[in-house]
C-alpha cells in the first residue's frame, strides 16, 4: 500500500467538510456573473482615459453585432458551389473557418470597401465578429459593460471558441469570466486561466491539438526589418523550450567578465552559435537546468487536470511523461504525447495529414487562377470547334412545330389512355423488330430520326435516370449517417469505459486522498517511490508535496515525504512502530503549515522556497513576470522575515514598490495583497490557487 497515505489522513481529515463544499461549487455552470468594470472611475484625465476606455470596449461590441447582422444578409448560397468553374478553390475553402461557411465569399469585399481595411483584415473582422456573437456571448456582454477591454477578447477566441461542445465551451466561458469579475488582470493572466479550464474540461481536444502541435515542431527563418538581421524561430514543447532557455542563460551568466560589453540576451545568442555551429570548441561550463514542474496527485495519477512547468499551463499528459522521463533518466528523449497506460482506447490522438511541400500546396489565389485559366481554355477549345456554337444556334422553326405537335399527340394519348377499357391488357402493342411497327414514341433526333415524340420519352429516361442517382445519393448519405451515429454510440462508449476505470475515477475525485482511493495499486506505488527520490541524478531537488487547502486551494505547507513520516508518529527514540502507524499522543508535535521565520534579512532556503511556491508569479495586479526578489511588507528588522511578511516581485515591481511615490500597499497573512494608486484606485491580488 502507500505508505503516506496514513499521514496524508492525519493532517487531511479536517478538511473532509471544505472539500465537499469545494466540490459543490466547482459544479460546472453556465451562469454568467454581474458585468461591472473592476475599478471606479478616477478624477481627472485618468478617469476620462477609462471612460473612453470602456467606451472602445463597448463600440467594439457594437462592430462585432453590427457585422455579424451584415453578414447574415449576405449568405453563400449565392456563391458558386465547389466543383464549379470559378467558384472557390477547394483548398482555400477547406481552410476557411467553419463559422464562414454560410457566409458569402464576397462579403469581406463589400466590408474592405466599407471600412477601409485590406482584405485579409476584413475577413479577419467578420470571423471574429460571427465568433463573438455565435460562440462567446458572455465575452460581448462583458466587453458592453466595460468588465473586459478587447485585449481581453483575443486570448478567449484563441482558447475557448474553438471548443467544439457547446456545453463544454459554455462552462469554460462562465467559469473564466467569474473568476475575472471585479479583478484587475492581464490579457496574459486571462488567457492563462481560460488555457487551465480549457485544458482540464475538454482534455480530449486538448490531447489531439497537442498531437497535431507537436508535429508541427521545427525551425524557422524570417528577414527581420532591420536590413542584415534574421530571427530563427524554434517551435518547442514547454520543457524544451523552457530546459532550452534556461540552459542557454545559465551559460551566458557563466560568462563573468565585466569588461564584457554584451548583455544577457547577446551572450545567450553567441552561446547557442558556439554550441551548434562549434560544438566541442565553445569551452562553455556545463550547466544544471531547473524546471520547476507543479502536479496534483490527480495528475500525476493518470487523471485530466492540467499542470505547470515554470508557472506555465500544460496538459497533464505532457507533465507525467517529462516526470518519467526525468525518473527513468531520459530526459533527453523527445517528448511525444502517447496514450495513457491507464485509458488505453481514449483519448487516442488524431493522426493529421501530412504537410504538403511548397511545391504542392501554394497559396490559393494561385491555385483559384489555375482552375480559372483551365477553364477559360477549355471554354475557348469548345467554341473554336464550333461544339458552344452548334449548341447556341437558335431551335429551327420546323423543328419547334414539330415540338408542339408531338405536345398535342402526348395529350391525345393520355386521354386516350383514360378512356382505355378497364379489361385491356398491358403490353399488346406490336414487336418492336418491324421497322413499319415501330412506334413513333422511340424516335429521337439523337438517332438521326426526324423530331419526333421519342424527345418526350429521351427526357423521361433522362428523368428516371435522374430519379436514379438521386436514390443512390440518398442511400449514400444514409449510410454516412449510419456510420456517424455508430461512431458517436462507440466514442460515447469509450468515454463511458474511461470514466468507470481508474484514470476516469482519479479525475473526478474531489481530493488527494480521493485519487489515492481510486487510483490503481501501480500507480500508487510508483507515485511513492518518486516522492521517496532524494535529491542527484536528473533532479535538481527532491520532489516537494504543496499541502493545499482543498477549499480554497491555497498553499498550507511545502513538504516532503520524510517529513510527511517523522511527523506522523510521537518522534521516541524507542518508538517502534512504523512512523506511518503510530497511534501515539501527537499534541506536542508541530503541524504542517509554512516554514518558521528567518532571524536574518534573508529567508533561508526553506522560506524562500515556501514563498516563492505560494506565488509563483509577480503579484503586482496585471504582471505575469516570474518571481525574481522577495520583499519585506513591513521593513525589516521591524518586520519579522517571515512568510506572512514577504511577497514575492518582478525586479521592476519591487524596485516601484520602494520608490514610486503616492502607492501604498497592503499584505494580509494569508499572502493578500491590496494596492492603491495615487489616484486612489485599489486593486487586490491573491495567491493563485492550486
Amino acid at each position: 500500500m502507500f505508505d503516506d497515505v496514513a499521514a496524508a489522513e492525519w493532517f487531511a481529515g479536517a478538511r473532509t467538510a471544505s472539500s465537499e463544499r469545494r466540490r459543490r461549487a466547482a459544479e460546472p455552470s453556465t451562469e454568467w456573473p454581474a458585468f461591472a468594470p473592476p475599478v471606479e472611475l478616477a478624477p481627472g484625465p485618468l478617469g476620462r482615459a477609462q471612460a473612453a476606455a470602456r467606451e472602445t470596449a463597448r463600440q467594439f461590441a457594437v462592430q462585432a453585432r453590427a457585422v455579424a447582422e451584415f453578414a447574415a444578409t449576405r449568405p453563400a448560397a449565392g456563391d458558386r458551389a465547389q466543383g464549379e468553374p470559378g467558384a472557390m478553390s477547394a483548398a482555400r475553402w477547406a481552410g476557411r473557418a467553419e463559422v464562414l461557411r454560410p457566409v458569402s465569399e464576397w462579403a469581406a469585399q463589400e466590408l474592405m470597401i466599407a471600412c477601409s481595411l485590406s482584405l485579409q483584415s476584413a475577413e479577419a473582422l467578420v470571423e471574429r465578429s460571427l465568433t463573438l456573437v455565435q460562440r462567446l456571448p458572455g465575452t460581448l456582454a462583458a466587453l458592453e459593460a466595460g468588465a473586459l477591454h478587447p485585449g481581453h477578447v483575443f486570448p478567449l477566441l484563441e482558447i475557448v471558441a474553438p471548443i467544439g461542445s457547446d456545453r463544454v465551451r459554455g462552462e469554460v466561458e462562465a467559469e473564466v469570466l467569474r473568476w475575472a469579475a471585479g479583478r484587475v488582470i492581464s490579457p496574459a493572466q486571462l488567457a492563462d486561466k481560460a488555457r487551465r479550464e480549457a485544458t482540464a474540461r475538454d482534455a480530449r481536444a486538448t490531447a489531439r491539438r497537442l498531437a497535431e502541435a507537436i508535429k508541427r515542431r521545427g525551425v524557422s527563418l524570417r528577414p527581420e526589418r532591420t536590413p542584415g538581421m534574421a530571427t530563427v524561430t524554434a517551435v518547442l514543447t514547454v520543457p524544451e523550450a523552457r530546459a532550452l532557455y534556461r540552459a542557454l542563460a545559465a551559460m551566458a551568466d557563466a560568462l563573468d567578465d565585466p569588461a564584457d560589453p554584451r548583455g544577457r540576451g547577446q551572450k545567450m545568442a553567441d552561446c547557442l552559435l558556439d554550441l551548434v555551429l562549434r560544438p566541442g570548441e565553445s569551452g562553455l561550463v556545463p550547466v544544471q537546468v531547473l524546471l520547476t514542474v507543479v502536479a496534483s496527485v490527480q495528475t500525476l495519477l493518470g487523471g485530466d487536470q492540467p499542470g505547470e512547468i515554470d508557472g506555465q499551463t500544460v496538459p497533464a499528459e505532457m507533465v507525467r511523461q517529462l516526470i518519467r522521463a526525468v525518473a527513468e533518466r531520459g530526459v533527453s528523449a523527445p517528448l511525444a504525447v502517447r496514450p495513457d497506460p491507464a485509458r488505453p482506447t481514449q483519448r487516442t490522438p488524431v493522426e493529421p495529414l501530412p504537410p504538403a511541400s511548397p511545391a504542392e500546396d501554394p497559396v490559393w489565389q494561385e491555385i483559384e487562377q489555375r482552375e480559372l485559366t483551365a477553364w477559360w481554355a477549355e471554354t475557348e477549345r469548345r467554341v473554336l470547334a464550333g461544339e458552344l456554337i452548334d449548341a447556341l444556334e437558335p431551335i429551327p422553326d420546323e423543328v419547334l412545330a414539330a415540338w408542339a405537335a408531338e405536345a398535342g399527340e402526348e395529350a391525345v394519348r393520355a386521354d386516350l389512355a383514360l378512356d382505355e377499357p378497364a379489361d385491356a391488357v398491358p403490353g399488346d402493342d406490336p414487336p418492336a423488330g418491324d421497322p413499319a411497327d415501330r412506334d413513333p414514341w422511340d424516335a429521337h433526333p439523337a438517332n438521326g430520326d426526324p423530331p419526333g415524340p421519342g424527345w418526350w420519352a429521351a427526357a423521361d429516361r433522362a428523368l428516371d435516370d435522374a430519379s436514379q442517382a438521386l436514390l443512390r445519393a440518398q442511400r449514400a448519405l444514409a449510410h454516412a449517417s449510419r456510420t456517424v451515429r455508430t461512431a458517436e454510440c462507440a466514442d460515447a462508449a469509450d468515454e463511458a469505459a474511461w470514466r468507470a476505470g481508474p484514470a476516469g475515477r482519479v479525475t473526478a475525485a474531489t481530493s488527494a486522498l480521493a485519487a489515492l482511493h481510486a487510483a490503481a495499486e501501480s500507480d500508487r506505488r510508483w507515485l511513492a517511490e518518486l516522492l521517496g527520490a532524494t535529491a542527484g541524478g536528473g533532479l535538481a531537488d527532491r520532489p516537494r508535496i504543496a499541502v493545499v487547502d482543498e477549499l480554497t486551494g491555497a498553499l498550507v505547507a511545502l513538504t516532503d515525504s520524510r517529513a510527511l513520516r517523522r511527523l506522523a508518529h510521537c518522534g521516541r527514540p524507542a518508538c517502534r512502530r512504523r512512523p506511518e502507524r503510530c497511534a501515539h499522543d501527537l499534541t506536542g508535535r508541530p503541524g504542517l503549515g509554512p516554514p518558521p521565520p528567518t532571524d536574518g534579512h534573508d529567508p533561508e532556503t526553506g522560506l524562500d522556497r515556501f514563498v516563492r511556491a505560494r506565488d509563483r508569479r509577480c503579484r503586482f495586479p496585471g504582471c505575469r513576470r516570474p518571481v525574481r526578489e522577495l520583499d519585506h511588507h513591513t521593513p525589516w528588522p521591524v518586520g519579522a522575515t517571515s512568510a506572512a511578511n514577504l511577497t514575492g516581485f518582478c525586479t521592476g515591481d519591487h524596485r516601484g514598490k520602494h520608490q514610486a511615490p503616492g502607492w501604498a500597499y497592503t499584505l494580509t497573512p494569508d499572502g493578500t495583497l491590496t494596492v492603491t494608486t495615487p489616484t486612489g484606485l485599489v486593486a487586490t491580488t491573491e495567491p493563485p490557487p492550486f
